[in-house]
């Protein structure tokens, strides 16, 4: 037996009470079979059960499905009324430690906030938010998950006609800074302090303990303290999130909404991934800065529930926060198992090699981390790295510093294989599984997210889904409309 689907925990005042509209004639595309697991499901899509639940076809017994309103400042610009379009809670499942989780249909039909849209996600972006949450997780990023991907024949219209599909999302909370927003742009105030007590009470408990005077000012720093570290792990990851917008960012810190996204192929901090962002607002480099940006419109939302000093103060340590977990994320990148005062020059020295290089981010740390000071090891890391006296130079650096690390290269070797991926989904290759996947080749969908569940593995015979851009695909562009 499978789990039955709880009510959604969301107040009243947050929502629309609206039921999904039915996908016709849908059919399984992908299954997360291990996230299935963890949730205590036992079916998969080939359940009709389940397939129309997901489609948006079936209402679960005794919940009342909602959307969720919010607001948000979006590329910088105050935008009032968003919420979800497209997206529907259908309940929540408990998992076997008792923890809870939203389940959402991503593309499930309008909704009061859809304005002129159609409510329909489509396959291609589907496909991407399926494979980015699952590679996400795959290296230890927070992150909402996705369970499946159910497909139809529908006709959706955006640049050109596509088809439908719906993404079932999973996430402890949708809540979002803009959630915030929205109340505290009406003058809600009471409605504020609600949704943050119900914050606190579901997903930073420990919190409780304290004094209420103390609590919302405690709270408000963990969320910044969380926002933080998450830009410190994208940053470390290569990774881009392309719409920073302040309704994409999770209140418990998990990334959030993902359309034109991007990982690093060769190493350019000022890399955009987002065809819609012409002024490169979230340029790959500016994340940290805008993290804490939103921070600040989350802090000004919160006032006077959290006072202007003690979101200062707050603020003040989002700064520390990052930069010290991002010299700790890059230190375990280049195997460093002690801290030394000079390790964030090193890293950010070997950083500005692959930037005048051009070398591959991903496949340059692969390569250093079977580097033992031979010669073979040596010549490996020159094909990335096209620098040689520039390589030479950094390595003779690296040298030295490890001669203050107490541990043999293999094992520095093999602790670095397990936090510098061998898979990470370039571009190219959502592409062309959003290519085979339009031509009904389903099962290619789940194969590349098995490589992404666990990227640090060999995974023998998948390894050109390893492999730099192909020539021409380095130029693949994204926008909102992914």
């Amino acid at each position: 037996m499978s789990p039955a689907l709880l009510p959604p925990r969301l107040p009243g005042f947050l929502v629309q009470e609206v039921d999904p509209t039915p996908l016709p004639e849908p059919y399984p595309v992908a299954w997360n079979a291990p996230l299935a697991r963890a949730l205590g499901i036992e079916a998969d899509l080939g359940d009709p059960d389940w397939l129309e639940l997901l489609a948006g076809n079936r209402i679960p017994r005794g919940v009342t499905p909602v959307a969720a309103g919010y607001a948000g400042h979006q590329f910088g610009t105050w935008v009032p009324q968003l919420g979800d379009g497209r997206a529907i809670q259908i309940g929540e499942l408990e998992d076997a430690a008792h923890r809870r989780f939203e389940i959402q249909l991503k593309g499930a039909g309008r909704t009061r906030w859809s304005r002129t849209g159609d409510g329909r996600a489509v396959l291609r972006s589907t496909i991407r938010e399926y494979l980015a949450s699952a590679a996400m997780a795959g290296l230890g990023i927070p992150t909402t998950r996705a369970l499946a991907i159910v497909g139809s024949d529908l006709p959706v219209y955006r640049e050109t006609t596509e088809t439908a599909a719906v993404l079932t999302r999973v996430a402890t909370t949708h809540v979002r800074f803009g959630s915030f927003e929205w109340l505290a742009s009406q003058r809600r105030e009471d409605d504020v302090r609600q949704l943050a007590d119900l914050v606190i009470e579901q997903h930073f408990p420990a919190l409780l303990s304290l004094p209420d005077a103390e609590r919302h000012a405690a709270w408000y720093r963990e969320v910044v303290t969380r926002t933080a570290r998450l830009m410190a792990m994208w940053i470390a990851a290569g990774f881009s999130h392309g719409v920073m917008n302040t309704d994409n960012f999770s209140i418990v810190g998990d990334t959030l909404d993902y359309g034109p996204y991007g990982w690093l192929d060769r190493y350019d901090p000022e890399s955009v991934c987002n065809h819609s962002d012409w002024a490169g607002r979230y340029a790959f480099d500016q994340q940290p800065r805008v993290g804490l940006w939103n921070c600040a419109r989350l802090g000004e939302a919160l006032h006077p529930l959290v006072s202007e000093d003690d979101a200062l103060a707050a603020l003040e340590g989002y700064r520390g926060t990052y930069e010290i977990t991002v010299v700790e994320l890059l230190r375990a990148r280049l195997g460093l198992a002690t801290a030394a005062d000079d390790d964030g020059k090193l890293a950010g020295d070997f950083l500005e090699l692959l930037r005048t290089s051009g070398s591959d981010y991903h496949r340059s740390f692969r390569a250093l981390s079977r580097w033992d000071a031979s010669d073979g090891a040596t010549l490996a890391l020159r094909e990335e790295i096209s620098d040689v006296a520039g390589l030479d130079a950094w390595l003779a650096r690296y040298r030295e510093r490890l001669t203050h690390e107490q541990r043999p290269h293999q094992e520095r070797n093999a602790a670095m294989l397990r936090v510098n991926p061998r898979y990470v989904l370039r571009n190219w290759v959502a592409q062309e599984v959003i290519e085979r996947a339009g031509g009904g080749e389903y099962a290619v969908v789940d194969q590349v997210r098995e490589l992404l569940d666990s990227p640090f593995d060999e995974h023998e015979g998948m390894e050109r889904w390893a492999a730099a851009p192909p020539a021409g695909a380095d130029e693949i562009v994204v926008s909102c409309s992914s």
